[in-house]
This record gives C-alpha cells, structure tokens and sequence, in this order.
C-alpha cells in the first residue's frame, strides 16, 4: 500500500509540475496571439487611412528604373509581412485552443491523483483510529492497565492534531488578496481571509471543494470550508445543511456563517465571503451585505 501511494504522489508531482509548465505556456501562445491580432489591426486602421498604391500609380510616379524597382520591391516585402502576421493570428489562435485542452486535461488528471491520494490517506488513518480506539475499549475495563490505557488516549489525540494538521497542509493562503484583515484581528481571522483570498476568484462548481480541500472550482459550503480549515475549525469539507447547526448559535465577533438547507455564506471582519458575489465582481468577496431572512447564523467559539 506504502509503494502504490509513493508511486501515485510521484505521479501527482509530475503532473503538477505539467500543469505548471501547461499554464506557462498558455501565457506565452496567448501573448502572441494577442500581438499578431494587434498588429492586424493596426495594418487595417493604417490601409484605410492610407491606401496602398497599386502597380499603376507605382510606375507612373517612378523616377527611373531604379526607383521603380525600389517601389516594387517595397511593396512585395509589405505584403510578405502582412501575410506572416496573418499566418501567426491563424496558427496561435489554433494554439491556444489546443493547449486550453490539454490544459483542462492535465487538470482533470491532477484533481483525479490527488482525490486519490486523500482518499488512501484519509483510509488509513480511519483504520489507525478504528484500531486505536478498539485497544481504548479493551484497557478501559482492566484496571491494571491504566498505563497503557492513558498512552493509548495520548496516541488518539495526537492522532486527531495529525487529521487537522493535514487537512490545513492542502490549504493554500494568499495574505496579500483583496480581502485584508482590520489590525488587531485574531490570527484565525487572518487565516480565514487569507485562505479565502487564495480561491476568491476560481469559479463555481456544485460539489466543487467536496471530494478534498484542494480543488480548482469550489461551490458555496465548499469554499467556506476550506477557508474555515486554514484556522482548523473544521476538519473536513463541510455541506451547507450542517453548518446549520455548526459551532454556536446567533453571529459572531469577527467571523458568522448563515446557512440553509441550499446555500450559505460568512461575513468575517465585515467582509461578505460569497460565491453569488462572483457573478457581479469576479471574487467571492464584496463589502455589500445581503438580507439574511431565511438563513441560520452560527459562529466558532470564541470568534
């Protein structure tokens, strides 16, 4: 079981590496066709304000054989050149369309390897605990074995700080995003807004954000969740119908989450983290507020 885990993050190593290099040279067949499309423009703006002349006009207003050949010479090179421009406009914009393919299937192949690898991981720590708590069960009632009995509840808790570590080691954060965290806020709340700022601009996806915290597409509860997870108030993604009764009840000092049965959102530090705010600014942060009527407002403790 260890082998076939090492090969498959191997694999996930490779293939994120790809998608790096996938993504890089997207950005470079994209400039290029954004160059060539450009420079047709230009060349369309100029030949009507300036029309070419034609052969005729070239050889009635040349000054001498010599001047004729220039002229003629001239105009094969502007044509030469404007049928390159073309030809790059064409090829890049075939280019891009085909590194957008491969691009989305390096992405499909990665989000596949690493819900693969979370999933293995998130097995064998389940038969870990199982078997932890089996042993818990059988020293509890022997007396004798209070020893063994206070190691194994030490190996439990260090086992449940090893789950949130891990699930907080998939959580990208970017400090430096939109959002930004009034001074003095508690470190969790700059952990949420940081962690929120790293996917507020990734599109929406039912169920995206479920399968692990790492994703490329998130949906409302998906990425409350992974925003929550950075602080370690939850452990694992969490759908909009439990957080209804999630942490403690009524709204929070610094973060509050409302819930219903089909959709959620929080407010942290007076700033809305939503995913129906993508529609109108491209990020799932916005400082206007909504009605909350019909929603569920909880709060961690203490936040």
């Amino acid at each position: 079981m260890r082998a076939v885990a090492a090969r498959q993050q191997a694999e996930l190593r490779g293939v994120e590496r790809a998608l790096v290099a996938a993504r890089d040279r997207l950005t470079v067949l994209i400039a290029r066709q954004r160059g060539a499309t450009n420079a047709l423009r230009k060349n369309l703006i100029t030949a009507y304000a300036t029309p070419d002349p034609d052969i005729v006009s070239v050889i009635l207003t040349a000054r001498g054989f010599a001047d004729l050949l220039e002229k003629a010479d001239f105009l094969k090179r502007i044509a030469k050149q404007n049928a390159r421009i073309m030809d790059t406009a064409r090829t890049s914009k075939v280019a891009v369309a085909e590194q957008t393919n491969r691009l989305a299937k390096t992405q499909v192949r990665q989000r596949k390897l690493a819900v693969e690898l979370e999933h293995r991981r998130d097995k064998a720590l389940a038969v870990q605990t199982a078997l932890l708590r089996a042993q818990q069960e059988r020293l509890a009632s022997r007396a004798s074995k209070s020893a063994q009995l206070r190691t194994i509840q030490q190996q439990l808790a260090a086992l449940r700080k090893k789950l949130a570590r891990t699930a907080r080691n998939n959580i990208a954060t970017n400090p430096g995003g939109q959002a930004q965290a009034p001074a003095g806020a508690p470190q969790a709340v700059q952990l949420v807004i940081a962690a929120g700022n790293a996917i507020a601009g990734l599109p929406y996806l039912y169920g995206g954000g479920h399968a692990g915290f790492k994703d490329t597409a998130y949906d409302c509860s998906g990425s409350i969740s992974y925003a929550l997870a950075s602080a370690g108030l939850v452990n694992s993604p969490m759908a909009s119908g439990p957080f209804m009764s999630w942490g403690e009840p009524g709204p929070g000092k610094w973060i509050t989450t409302y819930s219903n049965p089909g959709h959620m959102f929080m407010v942290v530090a007076g700033w809305r983290f939503d995913t129906t705010a993508l529609r109108s600014g491209g990020t799932r942060w916005t400082r206007s507020m909504r009605p909350t009527a019909g929603f569920v407002a909880r709060h961690p403790p203490g936040l």
